[in-house]
């Protein structure tokens, strides 16, 4: 049919190899997007909160919280809070996140051009964990999804002819 329309088809096309590509690649998609998503969203709430503004009104909402907590144990509370509150640890508390969902963004993409099996099967498990894979726990629809896919002898097989 490709011929009858002048386009010629592929001579090394491989139908089995496009059949696998085809099978992860709304799953892979589904796991860059949201991969993506979330790490544009901790950024975002990372620069907001450290920004100035973000400081006072996070200052603002401990001393409010505070108030409820008898005269003597404020002093202790304010100090774990500012332990706690200290950009710095703000900033490598999100660390593990960025690069979790990073990680699942460049191993989706290669999954879905059908290049390290490996990694496709690991960044598949990191969705499927709640903590760690995007939107806490969305990701297990393109995990589990992916997963069954790439455990499949034909796409296995697909991974290892190029």
């Amino acid at each position: 049919m490709d011929e009858i329309q002048g386009i010629a088809p592929s001579p090394d096309a491989d139908p089995a190899r496009e059949k696998a590509a085809q099978a992860l690649k709304v799953p892979a998609l589904l796991m860059m997007g949201m991969g993506g998503l979330w790490v544009l969203y901790t950024l975002f709430g990372l620069y907001r909160t450290l920004s100035p503004e973000g400081m006072q009104q996070l200052q603002a909402a401990v001393e409010k919280g505070l108030a409820v907590y008898p005269p003597e144990l404020r002093v202790q509370m304010r100090s774990i809070l500012a332990l706690f509150l200290n950009p710095t640890f703000l900033t490598v508390s999100a660390l593990p996140g960025i690069c979790l969902n990073g990680l699942v963004v460049f191993g989706a993409w290669k999954m879905k051009n059908l290049q390290l099996h490996g990694l496709a099967i690991t960044v598949a498990i990191i969705c499927c964990i709640p903590c760690c894979g995007p939107a806490w726990g969305l990701g297990l629809i393109p995990g589990i999804w992916s997963l069954v896919v790439l455990n499949r002898p034909e796409v296995k097989a697909a991974f290892r002819t190029k």
